[in-house]
């Protein structure tokens, strides 16, 4: 069960992520919990698998507000660096950048489910 605690320890800025909940902090763990199964992760892997940077940059950017509203500080920054190359189209390896995203995510499930 994640807690605001955990949240802390992760990183995030949890002052903020509730006050954009109104105070409301079931409502932001709910919130935090159901980024496990948010789906622009699988369609930006998706998307940079195939090479498809239009699909990428919307699928990240798409990210970069889930995560920048609940205040999931490290996941979004990583989000943020890989939604401005994709922006500008830039043709790079996403590989290294991805995987600190996914173990962050991987990461953040982890203090959910314990």
């Amino acid at each position: 069960m994640i807690t605001i605690d955990k949240l802390n320890s992760f990183g995030a800025d949890t002052a903020e992520g509730l006050d954009r909940c109104f105070g409301n902090e079931a409502l932001y763990l709910r919130l935090v919990n159901m980024i496990s199964d948010e789906k622009s992760f699988d369609k930006l892997r998706t998307a940079l698998d195939i090479k498809d940077l239009d699909e990428a940059f919307e699928a990240a950017h798409a990210l970069k507000g889930v995560l920048g509203n609940l205040s999931l500080t490290p996941m979004y920054e990583k989000c943020a660096e890989i939604t401005e190359l994709l922006r500008a189209r830039t043709q790079t390896d996403y590989t290294p950048m991805l995987k600190e995203l996914f173990e962050l995510k991987e990461e953040l499930d982890r203090l959910c489910a314990e």
